[in-house]
């Protein structure tokens, strides 16, 4: 961050603009949104501000400007166009002590005039430090198409009821789920319709009946492959309302930072050399903290009920009488093959998909040296096969499927899909593991098997790729 953000109130407050033209007509409507009082220094100035000083709403000195002009100001800009008196302007401001902006100069500037979206009192502010202030234009209309017309009326609405509430709901936590609740839900939508004097009476009896749970809640989200803007908008909601995260390893950096800054994070995640927390550990954690009257939010890579394991901390929380509630994201064979080009149905290839897990574990009868997979009715099935957790059991996937005559079947393996560091690497299913050894692959990744792997180019969706017969 190379600036540092602020909204200053300049509510009667004096502010001088020295230039007469549209530059200084900009700058000039957004103070007097604020309620300045502003002094335009200029020997000219174009008809908007002559209009405005001929109706009394602002000064304007009809001459040069002078450093004395800057006493008493709090803020100060330069917007004649003209380089020697806009370096004059920011000289004598800063001699003076008072922050000043001059148009188009962020290198003689204090301070810069961010994009604004006004829903007042809501008030956002888009800002590029002065480096793409077109990027910064084009983000406000992002924001702005967003942003219900009435959103300010939502928080003048709930201004009105701040006192009513912290009289009737308990500080803290409850409160605080009180208005996650309100701004969530049918009374906020009401008055962003125009109904206030139904949202109203709606409002009294939601507070006088405390219209919360005091019992915490778990939600399981799914953050999707990895890349921050794959999580549902709902996931994304909930990160910002969580309490507690108790979240994966392989959820990212970026969808973590979507987080409340205060709320705790708890790592339970595998890592390399690392034991894993237990999952009924795990799930002890989710019973303790929601039933200290927390908001949780249970974060797993991918879809939680796609071998995550969602399906077990959702029984154990129901049977502990805890609130639940599970919210779907991104699988990774979705997300990955999308990325990379690939479709996992595809007419004259392939009708069908089949979700895999490759997992070298002693589940079930397994030996714990093979995944617990029928291969050979996989291999009849024609259908494609994404392989979530093979990497480690490549090689004997690869036999497995050669055995049952998909030798030559193609075969893409996508690392980090989704990710800035993504790669993908194409071969047969009987070239498998030598893929793997030879790229170095270690990290999470997808295995697609099937011909549909053959239609990704993947000189179009990931650079350096290590050709299987150089890399041997």
């Amino acid at each position: 961050m190379r600036q540092f953000p602020i909204f200053l109130t300049v509510q009667d407050r004096p502010v001088l603009i020295a230039g007469g033209g549209e530059a200084a007509a900009r700058k000039l409507r957004l103070l007097l949104k604020a309620d300045a009082w502003v002094t335009v220094v200029a020997p000219d100035a174009n008809d908007e501000i002559l209009d405005l000083f001929e109706a009394g709403d602002i000064d304007w000195q009809a001459r040069a400007f002078q450093a004395e002009d800057l006493a008493g100001v709090v803020l100060a800009y330069g917007a004649t166009g003209i380089d020697a008196v806009d370096r004059q302007v920011a000289a004598a401001a800063r001699k003076a002590g008072v922050p000043v902006n001059v148009v188009d100069r962020p290198d003689l500037s204090d301070f810069i005039t961010p994009a604004i979206i006004d829903r007042a009192p809501i008030t956002v502010a888009v800002s590029s430090g002065g480096t793409a202030p077109v990027l910064a234009r084009g983000v406000k209309a992002a924001i702005e198409r967003l942003l219900h017309p009435n959103l300010g009326r939502l928080a003048v609405f709930a201004e009105r009821f701040r006192g009513a509430v912290k009289a009737m709901v308990p500080r803290g936590r409850a409160r605080l789920r009180f208005w996650d609740a309100f701004f969530d839900g049918p009374i906020a939508a009401r008055v962003l319709t125009g109904d206030e004097t139904g949202a109203a009476e709606d409002m009294l009896s939601y507070v006088n009946r405390r219209g919360l749970e005091q019992d915490g809640i778990v939600h399981i989200v799914g953050a999707g492959p990895g890349a921050a803007d794959l999580i549902t908008l709902r996931g994304q909601r909930l990160l910002e309302q969580a309490d507690v995260i108790v979240h994966d390893r392989l959820v990212g950096d970026g969808v973590l930072d979507l987080a409340r800054r205060d709320a705790d994070r708890i790592d339970v995640g595998k890592a390399p050399g690392r034991h894993p927390v237990p999952q009924d550990k795990i799930n002890d954690i989710l019973i303790a903290e929601a039933r200290l009257g927390k908001r949780v939010v249970r974060l797993k890579g991918g879809d939680p009920f796609v071998f995550g394991r969602g399906g077990e901390e959702l029984q154990a929380l129901n049977a502990a009488g805890i609130r639940a509630e599970v919210v779907p994201g991104i699988t990774a064979a979705t997300a990955c093959a999308a990325a990379t080009g690939i479709p996992l149905t595809h007419r004259g290839h392939a009708s069908a998909v089949t979700f895999v897990t490759g997992h070298l574990a002693r589940e079930k009868g397994g030996d714990g040296g093979a995944p617990n997979v029928d291969w050979a009715a996989l291999a009849r099935s024609g259908a494609t096969l994404a392989v979530y957790m093979g990497i480690g059991g490549a090689g004997v996937i690869a036999n497995d499927l050669s055995r049952h005559g998909l030798a030559d079947t193609p075969v893409a393996v996508i690392e980090n899909g989704t990710r800035p560091d993504q790669r993908v690497f194409t071969g047969q299913v009987h070239d498998l593991d030598a893929l793997v050894r030879a790229n170095g692959i270690t990290g999470p990744a997808l295995i697609v098997i099937g011909d549909v792997a053959a239609l990704t180019d993947v000189s179009t969706v990931t650079g350096g790729l290590v050709p299987l017969a150089a890399a041997m």
